[in-house]
Formats: C-alpha cells, structure tokens, sequence
C-alpha cells in the first residue's frame, strides 16, 4: 500500500509487482549460471538460498499490496508438492491476518456501492473492524429492523487489477519452480485461481451461493448454520449477512471444550465436507479457521461463500471410483481413476502397483482406520508426505496437476489441519463409506471406460 491508508494505485502496483518480477528472475538466472561453476552440494545450496531471497521478496511485495493477489499467494502457500521449502514457507506469512483500512475508505465503498453513509444505511454500524483479510474487511452492524448483522466491505481498486496481479505472480512463480510443473499445467492452475478470483470479488456471486449452500444445508444438517443475505443492504462490493455467533477454533482449549463436544463438532466438520462433496457436487473452498466457528451444541457456523467450487458430475464419480479402488486394493483401477481425473498423465512413464500402494497405505493408515481416528495424536500425514515429494518429483512426467481438484485439495488439506487444531475422535472411515454407498463401483468403472 502506498501511504498504509489505501491499497497501491494502479501504476504504483505494477511498478511493485514488476520490480518483484525482475528481482526473481534475476536471482534465478543468477543462480542457474553461478550452478554451471559450483559441485553439486554447493549448487544446492545457491538454489536453496535463491529460493529463500525470492520467497521473502514476494510474500513482502504482495503483503504490502493486498488485493487478488495477496490472496492467490495464501492459496499457493499451501501447495508444498509444486513450491521449493523455502518459497512456501515465505509465502505462509501471508496467511496472517491483513491490517484494516481506515474508516473513512470503508465508508466512502459503502456509500459509492449502496448510495448513502453507512451511518444512514444502519442503525449501528462499528467503525472498528470485526475482521480483515486480503481482499476486503467486516464491520458488526445493526440492520433498520433490528438483526445483528455483518457487513463486508471489497477495498477500492481491487477487481481492476487482478489479472494483472495473477500474470506478474505466475511469471515469478514459473522461475522458481521450473523444475517441478510444466508451462501448460501452471497455466492451467492459473487460470482456474482466476476464474474462482472474478467469482470471489464479485459479492453478487457469493450472495447467490450463500442463499443456494444454505438451503442445501438447512433442511439435511441442522448442525451447519449459514448465515442468511441482507439484500437490501448488499452489492457487487458489499455483503450484508445476518450475524451467526460461535467460538473461534483457536478459543476452544481456553473455553474448556470437552472431548465429547470437540468429536461432535469432528463429526459435523466431516460432515459438511462429505455432502457437498458426493450430494451437492459444489464445495465450499476457504478452509481458513477464521471462516468457521463452533458451538458447544455441536453446530459447526460457516462464513465466507466467496471461494466455491462445482465439481463435474464425472471428477465425483472419478473421486468415488478411486476411493472404492483404495479401500479394496485395486491398484488397476487406481490407475484408471486417475487417467479420470486428470492427474495420471499417461504420456509420461508407467506407474506400478507399489508406488501407488506405498500411498495407499500411507492415507489408511492416518486416516481411514477401520475405527475411530484420533487427530488430536501427533500422526504427522503432512511430514510422511513432504518426505515423500523429493522422490514424488522425480515422477512428475507420470502426473500433473488436475483443474478440477486444486480447490478440492486445498478443502480437504485445510480441514485436516483444522481437525487437528479441534482434537476431535472422528469414525472418518464409516462417514466415508456412507457417503461412498450411494456409487456403486461396478457402475462407476462401467461409466468410466464409456
């Protein structure tokens, strides 16, 4: 941000965002050359600290700018099986919360978007943020009729920039993983954060998904509350929601939450995954904690609509077929749902049964225990896993990232986490296999070799 008080105007981000480009495709560069003249440790070694300099340089760069951009480096901050150490563990400072606007920029997007001052559109309306994030912030409110409602308000300028954003980040994040994505396949990653990005700055989009999640959840789970539009009171840039309380995640321990309080709102937590996995076919894609909050009744509250998802008909069947294959240790079939999904690249080398067990093995045995899994143990999934990805790369001419699951990932990679954080006894296997029922896997083979 230029003066701390609004975001970066339009020429002064591009210098920014130009600036950061240079520097990291000049310190790539750099290194490449001075790897020609080092032994193999020591080139290691200059590729790692390039990996370092250039992650700070760019967690540093869009920190200060906000906007789309800050937020697709939250998102790729979690993708560690694409991203150097170094760069992902810079780009995680972005998951911090942002620093507020003032006041008055807040008010002035209020009145340009709804025609008048909040103070005329309320009948309270804070002028201290109750949350603020990379593209926008909150304020509590009292509504003309009485409801507590929140308010979330897009900062000025942020829609105008972000395929601008996106072209400078890809061109910097192409430097520093060369090695580990092909060109067509970052594109192809890029393009689907750009279409979720458009969606989630256009609040219209999110107050229609806010309505379509909540009647989907309202009638099936009394246990998942969405909060309910404000019409009246919203636009492309502002949404008024109705406010919906609970306890943050990070509030429980102190709260004295129970053990059995924590695996009910486990169970839920799953719950609300699964549904709108294999019944909605539209998920939910924000699994920050900040988006959830939980009550002592078991009723898991959902905010932020604005990242969502529809999965084809066919990657559901593809995700239930691959499943079913896991649980029965069909490593042919594995192999077929994969082609399905997008993942298996079959031009590159064949795949054997062991790889694809060694994996298998790894996700029963975290998480698909025939009984109850326990995440408030320390079984460390995520560790296995990056131990993994050196010898993972070395077979990234067998795989490729698939459009139609990057979101998916990043739900089920952030619920675990947030499953860890509750500490909940969760049966993940026996609510897996409910939902997995309603496909038959002999149907599902069948449909897919159609």
């Amino acid at each position: 941000m230029g003066s701390g008080d609004r975001p970066a105007i339009r020429g002064k981000r591009l210098r920014k965002l130009a600036g950061m480009t240079a520097s990291v495709l000049g310190r790539y560069a750099k290194s490449q050359i001075k790897g020609f003249f080092l032994s193999d440790e020591a080139a290691a070694r200059e590729r790692r600290l390039a990996h370092l300099q250039s992650g700070g340089r760019i967690a540093q760069t869009l920190g200060e700018l906000k906007g789309a951009v800050m937020k697709v480096g939250q998102m790729v901050s979690i993708a560690s099986d694409i991203l150097p150490t170094e760069l992902a563990d810079a780009l995680r400072s972005l998951q911090r919360a942002a620093p507020p606007m003032p006041y008055e920029v807040i008010a002035e997007q209020i009145e340009a978007e709804l025609g008048a001052p909040p103070e005329r559109l309320f009948r309270e309306f804070s002028r201290e943020p109750f949350a603020s994030a990379s593209i926008g912030q909150v304020h509590r409110a009292v509504a003309d009729d009485g409801r507590e409602v929140v308010c979330k308000v897009q900062y000025p300028g942020v829609d105008d920039a972000v395929d601008s954003d996106l072209r400078h980040l890809k061109l910097a994040l192409r430097a520093s993983v060369l090695a580990k994505i092909s060109r067509q396949a970052l594109n192809a990653t890029f393009e689907e954060l750009r279409s979720r990005l458009h969606e989630e700055l256009d609040y219209c989009v999110e107050a229609d998904a806010v309505r379509l999640f909540g009647n989907f959840h309202r009638d099936r789970h009394p246990f998942i509350v969405i909060p309910e539009v404000v019409g009246e009171r919203s636009s492309q840039r502002v949404l008024t929601l109705t406010y919906e309380g609970g306890d943050a995640l990070e509030q429980l321990d102190a709260m004295g939450y129970s053990q059995k309080e924590r695996d009910e709102l486990g169970v839920a937590l799953c719950h609300f995954v699964g549904s709108e996995v294999f019944e909605f076919g539209a998920i939910h894609c924000d699994p920050h904690p900040g988006n959830f909050a939980f009550r002592r009744d078991g009723t898991v509250v959902v905010y932020d609509y604005g990242c969502n998802k529809t999965l084809p008909r066919d990657i559901v069947e593809g995700i239930c077929e691959l499943l079913w294959a896991g649980l029965r240790e069909d490593y042919g079939c594995i192999e077929e749902a994969l082609v399905r999904l997008g993942v298996r690249n079959t031009a590159g080398a064949p795949v054997e049964s062991a790889y694809y067990k060694s994996w298998r093995d790894l996700f029963i045995s975290a998480i698909l225990e025939p009984t109850m899994v326990d995440f408030g143990k320390s079984f460390g999934l995520r560790q296995e896993i990056i131990k993994r990805i050196p010898g993972a790369m070395r077979r990234m001419d067998s795989f490729q990232p698939a459009k139609h699951l990057i979101f998916l990932d990043r739900m089920l990679a952030g619920h675990y986490v947030n499953l860890r954080a509750l500490g909940a006894r969760v049966p993940v296997r026996s609510i897996l296999e409910g939902y997995l029922q309603r496909f038959d896997p002999t149907t599902l083979r069948a449909t897919a070799t159609r």
